[in-house]
């Protein structure tokens, strides 16, 4: 985890785990453990900003409320099914879609049509990929896949 873990805030970054991982790298001796770290562990301000952080989402739901918002737009993304797309699919708030096109500029000119139609889609390839701020509601939901059907049609 990083970025978004101290609300946007402060670098910091983060190694989760499951127990049984963690213990199979634990051990006293350098030679056995698993001796990984990055740039930005344990900045105390960074920690306590993510501290809390981690106490609202907890408090307001959000994952649960992120829950709803995905399945939210997996709905809403059924519109585009009408264009030469495959692979309709998400993590979490993460959505993405493979689109069938010859054009060998499908991913600056979805870019700069998204751009220009206020979205911030990022292709990679053929793959379209949006991540929506946690604070998006269903008529932006709405917007959002409307504008991303009109970009991807445009930038066919």
């Amino acid at each position: 985890l990083s970025k978004g873990i101290t609300g946007g805030y402060l670098p910091l970054s983060v190694v989760l785990t499951k127990d049984e991982i963690y213990q199979a790298f634990y051990d006293d001796r350098t030679v056995r453990g698993f001796l990984h770290s990055h740039s930005y562990t344990g900045n105390p301000l960074a920690c306590s900003a993510a501290l809390a952080t981690l106490a609202i989402f907890e408090q307001a739901q959000v994952l649960h409320h992120n829950q709803n918002i995905s399945k939210n737009i997996q709905t809403s993304m059924q519109v585009l099914t009408h264009l030469p797309i495959q692979h309709l699919r998400h993590q979490g708030m993460i959505h993405a879609f493979d689109v069938q096109t010859n054009n060998a500029q499908f991913s600056r000119d979805c870019y700069a049509n998204g751009l220009a139609k206020g979205l911030l889609l990022r292709p990679i390839g053929n793959t379209v990929y949006f991540m929506p701020p946690y604070v998006i509601n269903e008529e932006d939901i709405d917007w959002m896949v409307k504008q991303t059907a009109l970009v991807v049609q445009q930038s066919l």
